[in-house]
């Protein structure tokens, strides 16, 4: 396993550990948290479920980085990527206009969407695989699923700053200059890797440079926005959501980075 994988499951895992940690904090079903399905607002029994259920995966595919536990890691990020996507299937089923037309509904379903997307990702990709692992849960296709959903969920969000550009300008920190044009810069830089992630051109690459942008957010943005309300839930998901992004990104480049090895060797025997 090699060392951006390390990283990115790493960074990818521990948010959804507080993810788990929040629900218990709530006993409830709050916005800015992975969705639940829509059916179980304020269900202290279930969120609870969920919350262990969202620790045990986080803690299991993070600490998967450094002991060997590959096939249980693959096994919780094939479940978690199912859980996720049902859920967020069924709020767009519950309130499909407003995942349609609002841009903070929007959001919020896009984004599990596309960790569920990452999650898929590190299910099937091919590093470390064992036949056991691989007739189970991990195949190339739910990896190409993920990567295709994660892609062009990172497409959406390119254009939801053009969309919402005066807002979106308005989260930038005020010691920054040109708050419009960093609002367009990084929704051309979501929008262009999202293209590559889908279509496999220079994926590596994209997923390299867009986990330092979700880095540099989660460091520069979320992060002091946490330190100055530490009691807002809503600004710790949103520090997890970028941190696991960014863990999302590293997962996605290795993956890519694995897939193009037997290309090379058959290559080099040519």
């Amino acid at each position: 396993m090699d060392n951006l994988n390390k990283l990115g499951r790493v960074l990818f895992g521990i948010p959804f550990v507080g993810f788990g940690v929040q629900y218990f904090i709530y006993g409830r079903f709050a916005g800015g948290l992975p969705p639940a399905p829509p059916w179980t607002p304020g269900a202290p029994a279930t969120a609870y479920l969920l919350g262990a259920l969202l620790i045990a995966a986080g803690a299991t595919i993070a600490a998967s980085a450094m002991i060997a536990a590959d096939a249980k890691a693959r096994l919780f990020a094939t479940l978690l990527g199912i859980l996720v996507f049902v859920c967020v299937v069924a709020m767009f089923v519950a309130t499909p206009s407003a995942v349609l037309h609002d841009g903070t509904a929007r959001t919020r379903a896009l984004e599990p969407l596309a960790l569920a997307g990452a999650a898929w990702v590190l299910a099937g990709s091919p590093q470390n695989q064992t036949p056991s692992v691989q007739s189970w849960f991990a195949t190339e296709t739910i990896a190409t699923i993920g990567r295709l959903i994660f892609g062009a969920s990172m497409v959406v969000f390119g254009f939801q700053h053009f969309m919402y550009g005066q807002f979106v300008a308005m989260l930038v920190p005020s010691w920054l200059p040109w708050h419009i044009f960093w609002t367009y810069f990084f929704g051309v830089a979501l929008i262009v890797a999202g293209i590559s992630i889908v279509t496999g051109i220079q994926a590596r690459l994209a997923a390299i440079l867009l986990g330092v942008m979700f880095s540099l957010w989660a460091v520069v943005l979320h992060a002091p926005r946490v330190a100055a309300s530490p009691h807002n839930g809503d600004e710790w998901s949103s520090l997890f959501v970028a941190i696991a992004m960014c863990g999302s990104c590293f997962i996605i480049a290795a993956a890519a980075a694995s897939r193009a090895r037997p290309n090379d060797l058959s290559n080099s025997d040519t």
